[in-house]
């Protein structure tokens, strides 16, 4: 799910923000923009975003101003310097030079090197670690907020599927009797007379061929995985990949329906039904 918090923040002289991003992810997936010297917290700052999240991509952004964070200085490898300093006077009098070596000196980057404080003050980095706390909780609130309105989509999906469950399921002994009828009337077109269908032998083919097409197992799995899917979404707990699996089992219930039966309003809706729960299964990747 989809959720956004920013935090900004003022310690003495220094300024930073905190944003977060959340968007949809099958798993748990962590991106911290951080500045180098922040990386020390790195471990820190994701075991607390654990805590709040176990799904989703989770972006997260640092902005920083001010002395205290990257404060830099200027250091001289006066050793070096001194090397450079006795060659120039070799070579200045080697070749009668003039002028003074500043300008060179200045153009070698091992001489002077900028360096930034990597140590942090602890007020600052206690500081951070509390604005990730409230940016998280915004974000989860946004996604609370975002679940409820899929939650009830979803439910609205499901009583959909058990409707045209039941049709299918009121449907069946009629397709049963329609299927024998119709391999009565093709025995007959074929052997051209009427023979009798109450005999032990033509009540066996009829079983053997009915079936091949009885759904009766399926139908019962899936009101099963139904009822399953409906006690899950109510936890108060993580229940996305619980639902994604529950949908997997009925997606291949369904299929194995609509492969066995010649009855026209059953593939209608069985169809139907493999759409919705496809919208489901899109919504799923939604949810914690």
């Amino acid at each position: 799910m989809t959720g956004y918090g920013v935090e900004s923040v003022y310690i003495g002289d220094t300024h930073y923000t905190v944003e977060m991003k959340s968007v949809n992810h099958r798993f748990l997936d962590i991106q911290l923009k951080l500045p180098h010297t922040l990386n020390f917290m790195e471990d820190k700052i994701k075991k607390i975003i654990k805590t709040y999240f176990e799904r989703g991509r989770i972006e997260v952004y640092f902005n920083f101003t001010g002395e205290h964070f990257g404060k830099k200085t200027l250091v001289t490898d006066w050793s070096l310097m001194d090397q450079y300093m006795e060659q120039y006077e070799l070579a200045k009098k080697r070749y009668n030079l003039e002028g003074n070596p500043i300008h060179l000196l200045s153009s070698i980057p091992e001489v002077f090197i900028v360096q930034e404080d990597n140590e942090q003050p602890t007020e600052l980095v206690t500081s951070i670690l509390e604005s990730i706390n409230i940016v998280s909780e915004q974000v989860l609130n946004m996604r609370k907020e975002e679940g409820k309105d899929l939650l009830f989509d979803i439910k609205n999906r499901i009583i959909s599927t058990e409707n045209m469950l039941s049709l299918i399921k009121e449907r069946r002994p009629q397709v049963i009797n329609e299927y024998r009828e119709r391999i009565l009337e093709r025995i007959i077109e074929y052997t051209e007379k009427s023979i009798d269908v109450n005999s032990q032998s033509f009540f066996q083919e009829i079983a053997l061929l009915a079936e091949k097409g009885d759904i009766s197992e399926e139908i019962t799995r899936l009101e099963s995985h139904i009822t399953h899917f409906n006690e899950t979404i109510e936890l108060n707990e993580a229940i996305g990949r619980k639902l994604d699996f529950i949908i997997q089992e009925m997606h291949r219930e369904i299929n194995t329906v609509g492969s066995k039966s010649t009855d026209h309003l059953i593939s209608q809706w069985t169809i139907k039904i493999k759409s919705e729960l496809e919208k489901i299964k899109e919504q799923i990747q939604n949810i914690e």
